[in-house]
């Protein structure tokens, strides 16, 4: 199992506590010193990968994550798609310490991504997987559920105009951030010209406001360091930018 350090597992403690977290988009096949370079550079708190729109082999995904977790790095995977859910522990097995399912829209897929990403009683995710995350000395079966139940973090895109309105709905116990699709979104707005909400911005400011005092973030792809500050502003505190 690779171990991730204290400083890594803290992520999800800052992100529930409203503080603004930092990540960075990267290939799966940079190299550990390619790795290190772009996390110092933020510095960055957590990696984001992602195989929504990309090919990728798992002995790949577990020899990165193990990467990361040698220089103390979240891993913030984005799995295949939406009715993937089912698969979350597969995925996780392989060593991410964090997932974000595309185009979520209803409550149904809220609850399985919960029930997948978490052991009992909290979930129903299969015991297993040598590449998964873990702690020095984890302690036994209930110890790593626990730590786990305090660590990993999961997000949920939503990428329509009625998923950003049920965003408050998808808050539930579990979920950790409220992330944004910008494209997709936009496909939507355009097709309803006569919304309230004219602007990927409109939704963001919305949703973010839907989970004020809720301890789940709100996440935007800003891409660039310039546009950290308006972001901020409109209540999102997890920023995923662009080496």
């Amino acid at each position: 199992m690779p171990e991730i350090t204290d400083s890594a597992a803290r992520l999800k403690k800052r992100i529930r506590n409203g503080e603004t977290v930092l990540g960075v988009s990267v290939p799966m096949t940079m190299s550990r010193n390619e790795l290190a370079a772009i996390v110092e550079s933020g510095p960055y708190d957590f990696v984001g990968i992602d195989i929504q729109h990309a090919p990728y082999d798992e002995n790949v995904l577990v020899s990165f994550c193990q990467k990361a977790a040698e220089i103390g790095v979240h891993t913030q995977f984005r799995i295949k798609h939406t009715q993937h859910t089912y698969l979350i522990g597969n995925y996780l097995d392989l060593g991410p310490s964090g997932i974000e399912v595309p185009q979520v829209e209803t409550m149904k897929t809220v609850d399985e991504a919960v029930a997948n990403f978490y052991y009992r009683p909290f979930g129903v995710r299969s015991w297993g997987g040598r590449g998964r995350l873990t702690l020095k000395d984890p302690g036994d079966h209930n110890d790593y559920a626990n730590w786990w139940k305090d660590t990993g973090v999961l997000w949920l895109q939503v990428e329509s105009i009625a998923a950003c309105s049920d965003a408050r709905l998808m808050a539930k116990e579990g979920v950790d951030c409220i992330s944004f699709g910008p494209m997709d979104l936009t496909f939507d707005l355009e097709a309803h010209p006569r919304h309230p909400f004219k602007t990927v911005d409109d939704c963001v400011r919305n949703v973010a406001e839907q989970l004020q005092g809720t301890g789940v973030a709100a996440c935007y792809r800003n891409g660039t360091p310039k546009s950290r500050q308006k972001y901020i502003d409109m209540g999102v505190t997890v920023l995923l930018e662009v080496p």
